[in-house]
């Protein structure tokens, strides 16, 4: 499957906004949105022209992906997932993409950005309710424990993500055990808890064209 592989701050200054891709960096000033607030390529720095409705609508669903690190086709069967479900389509998009497993590995404080917690479900260092998981794209639900493999424990790469994530606030709708290093879904996400910078209504006209 594909995977975009070039530098990820460039992400951030197309979209003009900090998407937290490379962790504790971002909060540092060597974050490149501090430093080159502008759009990449040649004309980064040139006049920007006023987007249309169709541009900001485009560019409100990339920053979407991006945030989560999700391919086109896969965004496009999370909306419509999302127009089934019953309740605000909007809504519906951003709980499913909140409860991604390399997200919730996240929001658990067990990575330090999505891109981390995506290459660590990949190997493999994550157990949902004690069956092993490595598909990042993992739905979990609520009730679901997600738990450290006790492999990986051992590892000084685990122990300083363990050590770091005790300074780490969990959002409300996951609880978080750090000596038994597991977390729970305590239940689905509110719009009002997810702090994503998305302008989900824009996303949803994209698609409803």
């Amino acid at each position: 499957m594909a995977r975009y592989t070039d530098p990820v701050c460039r992400l951030c200054r197309r979209e003009g906004v900090k998407l937290y891709l490379k962790g504790e960096r971002c909060y540092t000033d060597k974050c490149a949105i501090d430093r080159r607030g502008y759009a990449p390529g040649q004309h980064g720095q040139g006049r920007s022209k006023r987007a249309s409705e169709y541009g900001m609508q485009l560019r409100e669903k990339q920053k979407a992906r991006r945030i989560y690190g999700v391919l086109e086709r896969q965004f496009e069967a999370y909306y419509e997932e999302a127009a089934r479900r019953k309740g605000i389509t909007g809504d519906n998009l951003l709980q499913l993409l909140e409860s991604r497993l390399d997200n919730v590995v996240y929001r658990l404080g067990f990575a330090g950005s999505r891109p981390e917690a995506r290459q660590l479900v990949k190997h493999g260092h994550f157990a949902v309710n004690g069956r092993r998981v490595d598909i990042p794209s993992y739905l979990v639900r609520v009730n679901d424990v997600i738990t450290v493999q006790e492999k990986s424990t051992t590892s000084p790469k685990f122990k300083e993500i363990l050590e770091a994530a005790e300074g780490k606030t969990v959002v409300a709708w996951l609880s978080r055990d750090l000596e038994i290093r597991s977390g729970t879904v305590l239940r689905v996400p509110v719009r009002e808890e997810i702090d994503s910078p998305v302008a989900e209504q824009l996303i949803i006209e994209y698609y409803s064209r």
